[in-house]
This record gives C-alpha cells, structure tokens and sequence, in this order.
C-alpha cells in the first residue's frame, strides 16, 4: 500500500489539507450529509462560485468534478464530485465512482494541492454498498498514485465507524 494514503475518523470540514472533497449532487446548491456541512462551514463563497460553475456549464455531471474555493474551511479549495446512485449495478455505477476519485485527483493537481481528503462518496442517501465503494475508492486512488508524484498525501475520513472498520481493513492498518 501507497504510504501517502492515510486514514482517519471526524469531520472533513476542520481538516487542514489543500483540497477536501465534496460528495456533492448535480446542482451544486448543497444538500444533505457530507455536502450540507461544507455548504454550512465554508460559507457563502462556495455556493457563489457554484452558482457561477452552473450558470457557465449546467451542474455537474455524474463522475465528474469542479473546484471551488474553500471559503471559510480550513483547506484551500473544495473539489465537488457528484456520486452515482446506487440502482443494483447495472448502470455503471462503479466506473461513475472511480471516475469521482480520478477526477477529482485530476483537479487537486491541475490547482498544485498536494493533500487532498477524501469522504465516503455515494454511501449515505445515494445506497451505494458501503464495501463496495470502498474498495472502489482504495484502488482507484491507489492505481492514480503510481503514475502521480504531485500528490504528498491523501487521506480517506470517515464519519462513521462501519466506513471506518472497512477502509482498515482494506489499507491493513
């Protein structure tokens, strides 16, 4: 395993990294979850340069990623990437989230953010198998990390224990 993956438990929103990312949906206005608290601790800054994203291109696309500011977060920037809903497997919904991972990493080095963290995309209100988008985004990362030298660090935070317990296991930590 890649030493600059690392994990961790809490809140994506204190974490003081160059990029934290958003699970966010295809409007970018926020929403629940993981999304709602970015919207709430970055401020207003965020949504007001996803307003203008959507009045430039229409949202954000399944699998795909934008880059705002991080308003009044800790981290510089928030990379938002909308997650597939999980509909049993049959319509691509595993290659829609690790192209969540590799566009976003596409992004964080395109804007020279060497750590970037991650939350658990798709698993709450989009039903993706907990497991399953786990060992999506291990090997996604990882394979993106072999032929990326830019990124230091890359952490994977879980607000919930079940994430947690299989990100462990799968990083062998």
């Amino acid at each position: 395993m890649d030493k600059r993956v690392t994990l961790q438990q809490g809140d994506i929103t204190k974490l003081q990294v160059d990029a934290i990312v958003n699970a966010a949906n295809s409007s970018l206005m926020g929403g629940g979850g993981v999304d709602g608290a970015i919207h709430r601790a970055g401020g207003k800054e965020i949504l007001n340069e996803c307003i203008k994203i959507v009045n430039r291109q229409g949202g954000c696309k399944t699998g795909e990623a934008v880059i705002t500011t991080g308003g009044n977060l800790p981290a510089k920037y928030v990379i938002h990437t909308v997650g597939p809903v999980w509909g049993g497997g049959n319509r691509k919904e595993e290659q829609l989230l690790a192209n969540c991972y590799i566009n976003s990493l596409k992004i964080a080095v395109n804007n020279n953010a060497q750590t970037i963290a991650f939350p658990n995309i798709s698993t709450g209100v989009y039903r993706f198998p907990k497991d399953k988008a786990a060992a999506i985004a291990v090997k996604t990362v990882h394979e993106y990390l072999q032929n990326n030298a830019t990124i230091s660090e890359v952490i994977f935070i879980c607000f919930d224990d079940e994430n947690y317990n299989l990100y462990k296991a799968l990083l062998g930590l």
